[in-house]
């Protein structure tokens, strides 16, 4: 039911199924929003490689992190824009 339209203005399931109803503009301040942790993350794991010794264990996590942020930014995207089909 993603992309239904609900009165006036277009609302969208949340993939959570738990029936929270997002707009799109929210779900482009969300996307905003994991972007720019995303950058963070990508400048935190920049400065963790620099210095020696580093903490491998704590680097994995972080790219874990930034690799699902990115994941989810893609998902929330896709849920935006309409597939097109050629």
């Amino acid at each position: 039911m993603l992309g239904q339209a609900h009165d006036a203005k277009e609302r969208y399931v949340d993939d959570d199924n738990e029936g929270n109803f997002e707009t799109q503009e929210q779900i482009l301040q969300h996307i905003a929003t994991m972007e720019s942790e995303h950058g963070d993350l990508d400048a935190v794991i920049d400065r963790l490689g620099e210095g020696l010794p580093f903490d491998q264990l704590k680097l994995q996590r972080l790219k874990k992190r930034k690799l699902i942020l990115k994941d989810e930014i893609a998902k929330l995207r896709s849920r935006i824009l309409p597939d097109i089909i050629a």
